[in-house]
């Protein structure tokens, strides 16, 4: 017979009152939200490769217009007011499928790079958290664990940025995935797909520390039980999106330029070859456009962290729920 959701809470909250000899699975303090010790990684690895791609599918088109806006020097037929008139404009004269090229390498990398993530990220905060707080929500730990699962998930989508952003361009010359790798592998090295690694480090670290932080901060005010509950995952995600997409949106706008190596921009500043390394870009950027060229396309990176991380936590810990409940329910 089938557990409905509201069952199964029920039936953990009183296992919690008549059994304390199993309190290292489920006691007062950790339900579902930490899960039990045999709970294979797995099901943190699949919620995560879940999340991951609805994530990156979702918005993309918004996510293209964001680099396209990032631009420092862009074509006049390229420059665009909002994001909505960005979206109107692709599609009415570069078609309708235009907003999503790319986005089968995105697919490709998100899957195994959100798996990594949201696995390393509970199998780090578990411990650190006993460290430092006996058990209890640390936010110390939870920034930590974000900070670490970054490196792994960056090491995955660094490639499948690069060639992302190039396709996404306005007048990219790459027919298409294969045609674009094979391009950058040719002409600048396979070091390329990893020019902007550390860049990318930069942003992600302290943009994943806020992310989880918040996301963390948001459910003790909305859920402090720490119960499955998807209207509070779902706000305290947006609002996580949005607080780390604003902050970290220099970072943002100095990636983009290592990822599609502008020609019209490094033309102008008489730059030959490639541009490598964060502190280039940043000067770059300040010459080309002072201060404001750090908040490029910062309405579309908001717009697009809000809802796509929304969905990546209400997606992860809805499967998370639902594979401890079976999991449970098996043994």
């Amino acid at each position: 017979m089938e557990l409905s959701p509201e069952r199964v809470v029920a039936a953990l909250e009183m296992s919690q009152v008549k059994s304390q000899d199993h309190h290292e699975a489920f006691n007062s303090d950790v339900d579902y939200e930490s899960l039990p010790p045999h709970v294979p990684v797995t099901i943190h690895m699949t919620a995560g490769a879940v999340a991951g791609v609805l994530e990156h599918t979702v918005m993309y088109p918004v996510d293209s217009v964001k680099t396209r806006m990032q631009s420092l020097q862009p074509d006049p037929n390229a420059q665009y007011k909002s994001v909505y008139e960005a979206l109107k404009r692709i599609i009415r004269t570069e078609g309708f499928f235009r907003p999503f090229r790319g986005l089968n390498i995105t697919m490709l990398g998100a899957g195994p790079a959100h798996a990594l993530y949201f696995a390393c990220y509970e199998r780090v905060k578990r411990p650190l958290s006993d460290a430092i707080q006996n058990g209890r929500n640390s936010h110390l730990a939870n920034g930590v664990a974000g900070s670490v699962a970054t490196v792994l998930h960056d090491a995955i989508m660094n490639p499948a940025e690069v060639v992302k952003q190039r396709m996404q361009m306005y007048n990219s010359p790459y027919r298409g995935l294969w045609d674009c790798v094979q391009t950058i592998t040719r002409t600048e090295g396979v070091g390329a797909f990893y020019r902007s690694y550390s860049t990318q480090l930069t942003m992600n670290i302290p943009f994943q520390a806020v992310h989880f932080i918040t996301y963390e901060l948001m459910q003790e005010q909305l859920n402090p039980d720490r119960l499955y509950h998807p209207g509070s995952h779902i706000v305290s995600g947006a609002a996580a999106g949005a607080v780390s997409a604003a902050v970290t949106t220099p970072l943002d706008v100095c990636k983009t330029l290592l990822n599609t190596q502008e020609n019209v921009a490094l033309d102008s500043m008489n730059i030959s070859g490639h541009l490598s390394g964060m502190v280039n870009a940043f000067r770059t950027v300040y010459r080309l456009g002072g201060m404001t060229a750090f908040f490029k396309g910062v309405q579309a990176r908001v717009i697009y962290q809000m809802p796509s991380t929304a969905i990546a936590w209400s997606v992860y810990e809805f499967f998370k729920y639902f594979l401890t409940k079976q999991h449970l329910e098996e043994d």
